[in-house]
């Protein structure tokens, strides 16, 4: 998913330099959650001249423009992913925080006959598995 000045117009939002650069760094990340602290960590790496209070303020905007989601994921802090129409979940370790998403249509289906049988109609949701990870799992346990 590439995203840009027409994705930022589309969305209502001025093009500037720190929409784009901050844009440009959930497209670039190896990791697809980024906090806003993660955000702010990048930019100062890339030495660009992007305040944390405008961190927080463009992922806000980008938030309520559609362009990224916001998560709560059981974490102190929000993570952000950009925004895309294939629906998945999320698997935490409560060990190391690492975030796995993951799709089961068979959950889905599920979930949507739930819904239908008490007559509703789904507007959105998601699940979140905690678990401890392989990672964490093949570790020495600490005596």
């Amino acid at each position: 998913m590439s995203l840009g000045k027409e994705d930022l117009k589309q969305a209502g939002l001025k093009i500037t330099q720190q929409r784009l650069k901050i844009l440009r760094i959930f497209e670039e990340s190896d990791q697809r959650h980024l906090s806003a602290d993660d955000v702010y960590r990048i930019v100062k790496e890339k030495e660009e001249d992007i305040g944390i209070a405008t961190v927080y303020r463009v992922l806000a905007q980008f938030e309520s423009a559609g362009l990224l989601q916001r998560l709560n994921l059981g974490r102190e802090q929000a993570v952000y992913e950009l925004d895309s129409d294939d629906h998945h979940d999320h698997m935490i370790c409560v060990k190391c925080h690492k975030v796995e998403e993951f799709v089961d249509h068979v959950i889905e289906a599920r979930q949507m006959k739930a819904v239908e049988e008490l007559g509703g109609n789904l507007v959105e949701h998601s699940s979140v598995l905690y678990i401890e990870c392989k990672d964490c799992l093949s570790k020495p346990k600490k005596k």
